[in-house]
């Protein structure tokens, strides 16, 4: 049924939870599973607050990096065969479409929250764009 899926990710415990299920699937349909992270570059350097560091800006890729090197290790350890591991930037939900429609995923899951609550409350969720936007089913998990 599934052959690829996305799972977004951001170490939160929704998306933790999101993971696990992603993780279940991909065991289950013998499927290739992408686990994304997006660092919001806007969210970043756009809030109108004093520039940001060039060292801060590399510690948030440097534990996206980390988070989805762990999620890829925790999926390969309950039998995923085929894992990927991948750090974008941009807005959160566009990024993860635009993976998606990339790289042909026929499944998208992601957490009901993620880390970005300021960004949340102003804009909307992540989950909620890439429900109202995906072209492919998306499993939220709450």
């Amino acid at each position: 049924m599934f052959k690829k899926i996305l799972v977004a990710y951001d170490g939160s415990d929704h998306a933790i939870r999101a993971l696990d299920v992603a993780i279940d699937l991909a065991s289950k349909y013998n499927a290739k599973l992408d686990v994304v992270e997006v660092v919001d570059t806007a969210a970043l350097l756009g809030m109108g607050l004093a520039p940001i560091p060039g060292e801060v800006i590399q510690q948030v890729y440097n534990k996206a990096k980390t988070d989805v090197e762990n999620a890829k290790s925790k999926a390969q350890q309950h039998g995923v065969k085929e894992v990927d591991a991948v750090v974008l930037e941009g807005d959160p939900a566009t990024a993860i479409l635009e993976y998606a429609a990339k790289n042909g995923s026929d499944l998208i899951v992601t957490g009901s929250r993620g880390l970005s609550t300021f960004k949340r409350i102003i804009l909307g969720s992540v989950s909620t764009k890439i429900v109202e936007d995906a072209k492919v089913p998306v499993l939220v998990v709450k």
